[in-house]
């Protein structure tokens, strides 16, 4: 149900987010939930390193979605990867995800999820929490028909990294390094079940 007058949303939290990962794991946690894409320029600011990029985005995100609907927390979300201290994006083609995965092969490749919930009423800003959750991913050495087989098997193009953790892609790890097990598919959900206790929102 909602109010469009007011722009107060009868749901527990708003997604401002597109992602259909990370509507699949908010999901787990048995909210009433409304999802909302956020019009952003994702472009990083120049000089900006990958991990304040992605802090920077999810708090945008949510910050731009909070603001037209008001009383709700509204979760951002964005995710960064890291080569060598240089960010590696969502691949345009076939092409450029097979050179993401020739690069990052025997590598290892840093994943910054960033993750931010802020909460607008009539008055303004209400409440507003960020952080970056960072997942150390090493790659197995892989070969050209490794790559080319992976990618004939599983569409990765809307992931940064060019591969899918969830699916067959975790077959392309030597090892993962994290404290979250769900950060490295884009919504770090410890850290989110963490902030949406600062709402007042507890979680069983």
């Amino acid at each position: 149900m909602t109010n469009s007058t007011l722009g107060i949303y009868m749901s527990d939290i708003i997604l401002a987010s597109s992602s259909r990962y990370r509507a699949s794991l908010l999901s787990r946690l048995g909210l009433t939930f409304t999802t909302f894409i956020p019009n952003i320029d994702e472009t990083a600011l120049l000089g900006e390193t990958p991990v304040a990029t992605a802090e920077r985005l999810s708090l945008t995100k949510a910050l731009e979605i909070s603001q037209k609907h008001l009383n709700v927390p509204v979760i951002g979300a964005d995710q960064v990867a890291e080569l060598d201290g240089q960010p590696i994006n969502k691949p345009d083609s076939f092409e450029e995800a097979y050179s993401q995965l020739t690069r990052q092969s025997g590598e290892k490749v840093l994943f910054h999820s960033g993750l931010a919930v802020v909460m607008h009423n009539e008055k303004g800003l209400v409440n507003q929490y960020s952080c970056v959750n960072t997942t150390s991913v090493t790659f197995k050495p892989l070969n050209d028909a490794q790559i080319r087989s992976y990618l004939s098997l599983e569409d990765s193009l809307d992931c940064a990294g060019s591969f899918k953790v969830e699916g067959l892609g975790i077959s392309l790890f030597e090892s993962v390094e994290n404290n979250d097990p769900t950060s490295l598919m884009g919504l770090p959900m410890i850290d989110l079940c963490k902030i949406l206790r600062k709402f007042s929102i507890n979680i069983p």
